[in-house]
């Protein structure tokens, strides 16, 4: 949405005069160096220690080292629409339209390629970052006083402003406006659609914390849910992981922005849409890991032990892991186990091996689905599914190890069942007879769902929405407590 506030509309339009565009958070809803940062990372990790020495040669030839390492895919990058109009519209009159850029040559003719809009580039040299002062001194050199129009949105945009003749300023900060309005006689404004609290709460996830709740299952298994001690360390353990999570989340969710760009859901996620600046999402990271730690500090060494290996597996999961067949998806079911290995230490209950070997083929197949999901869609849409290794030749044989998995589930819970540690904790068994066949129920239907296309990708929040799944877990809950209990059916 444009708004303009004030004369800048009157100025009569000169064919002979350019209109200058910025790139970062104006053309697009993003920063093309992070951008190529992430992307550097996610080819190579091993190339970020040298980063600190590209710097030490000044922004301008970091920017150009960091380019001329990545693959940048231009037509996945979240554009400004208003932006877009603006230069179609100058185009229209016979304007000459310029992008001019503080980023690197490589970045801008890669995108300038992309869009063909545009009739010349400026952009950094070896020598000089184009932002601020520098940006205003090109542009007064080539055009003189007043001789072009521009469009920007940062505080650095300020000093090429105060040498346009005409200016657009894409911003919600009311500070910046007010300063734009002080420098420049006219700007006009366009409304940055900006995150908020309801982005950052995507971003980091928090409907996922559900999963979380697997942190409590040792204290339910081990019937100590009226230990009020037990029950707060088991909540402090959930906060911790959630928090430590949410930075994980965002790690991947900045490690795959143009792998998500190219999904038709994950592709409104705040990052790749650019609602969200990679630049907070960054600092985000450090501050939700020493969170997570100060409070994991307060519960035994076990934990922290739990905590820290899911610190690393994730770390090699988004950076490496993620990409290997079948190795992504035992991850992914190990780390729903770990959830309540996580449990288990916070509370110092020792899980039984029926409870770890059933979780274990559980979210296997659970993990498998996801990818089932994700690759049957990208099939049915005649695509291939980005960034996992997966082929549409897979579905079979994915459908297969994930249905036998999750049945392999359903018979450890039967054995369970019958096992001699059970009459100690649930006096009438009788009672838990009626568990496996209900959760047979549960794993075939899913499975029936993912193949007719009716499921979300995450089986995880699917269950928590659909009823049917609440309605049998209520029953599994009520049968398992009327064993405890000993009151025989």
């Amino acid at each position: 949405m444009m708004m303009n506030l004030n004369i800048a509309e009157d100025l009569p339009l000169c064919a002979d005069v350019p209109l200058c565009v910025d790139l970062d958070g104006t053309l697009v809803r993003t920063d093309m160096l992070y951008e190529t940062v992430l992307l550097l990372a996610r080819r190579s990790p091993t190339s970020l220690f040298q980063l600190p020495l590209w710097l030490a040669k000044g922004k301008a030839e970091f920017k150009r080292r960091v380019a001329e390492r990545v693959e940048l895919d231009a037509s996945s990058l979240p554009y400004r629409p208003d932006v877009i109009a603006l230069v179609e519209e100058a185009r229209g009159e016979g304007r000459q339209v310029v992008l001019a850029t503080a980023a690197s040559a490589t970045v801008a003719r890669n995108i300038a390629d992309h869009l063909d809009l545009f009739d010349d580039v400026i952009s950094s040299t070896d020598d000089v970052n184009l932002s601020g002062h520098h940006k205003a001194d090109a542009l007064l050199e080539r055009y003189g006083e007043g001789g072009f129009d521009y469009i920007g949105n940062h505080w650095e945009d300020l000093p090429v402003m105060r040498h346009a003749r005409r200016a657009w300023l894409v911003s919600d900060n009311g500070h910046l406006r007010r300063a734009a309005a002080r420098s420049h006689a006219g700007p006009t404004w366009i409304e940055a659609e900006g995150g908020g609290l309801r982005s950052w709460i995507r971003a980091l996830r928090a409907h996922q914390w559900v999963k979380n709740i697997l942190i409590f299952v040792p204290l339910l298994a081990a019937q100590e849910v009226g230990n009020l001690s037990l029950v707060t360390m088991a909540v402090l353990a959930f906060i911790a992981y959630s928090l430590l999570a949410s930075a994980v989340y965002l790690v991947n969710d900045m490690l795959d922005l143009t792998v998500d760009r190219r999904h038709r859901s994950k592709r409104n996620r705040p990052f790749a849409a650019g609602k969200l600046p990679i630049s907070h999402g960054i600092m985000a990271v450090p501050v939700l890991v020493m969170l997570s730690w100060g409070i994991a500090a307060f519960l035994p060494v076990q934990f922290m032990i739990v905590l820290g290996v899911y610190t690393v597996v994730t770390t090699l999961y988004s950076f490496w892991l993620k990409q290997q067949v079948v190795v992504d998806v035992m991850l992914l079911a190990g780390l729903y186990t770990l959830r309540i290995l996580a449990g288990a230490a916070a509370t110092q209950i020792e899980p039984s091996f029926w409870l770890l070997a059933f979780s274990m083929f559980l979210f296997l197949s659970l993990a498998v689905l996801k990818r089932y999901s994700e690759l049957r869609v990208t099939v049915t849409e005649g695509k291939e599914l980005s960034g996992r290794g997966y082929l549409r030749a897979d579905l079979p044989v994915l459908l297969t190890l994930g249905g036998g998995s999750g049945l392999i589930s359903v018979m450890i819970l039967a054995f369970y069942t019958q096992s001699e540690i059970v009459p100690e904790h649930y006096p009438a068994r009788q009672w838990l007879w009626l568990v496996p066949p209900l959760m047979l129920y549960w794993v075939v239907r899913i499975w029936m769902k993912v193949n007719r296309g009716e499921m979300h990708d995450d089986p995880v929040l699917f269950a928590v929405k659909d009823w049917q799944s609440l309605v049998v877990f209520g029953c599994m809950g009520v049968m398992f407590g009327l064993a405890a209990m000993g009151l025989k059916p």
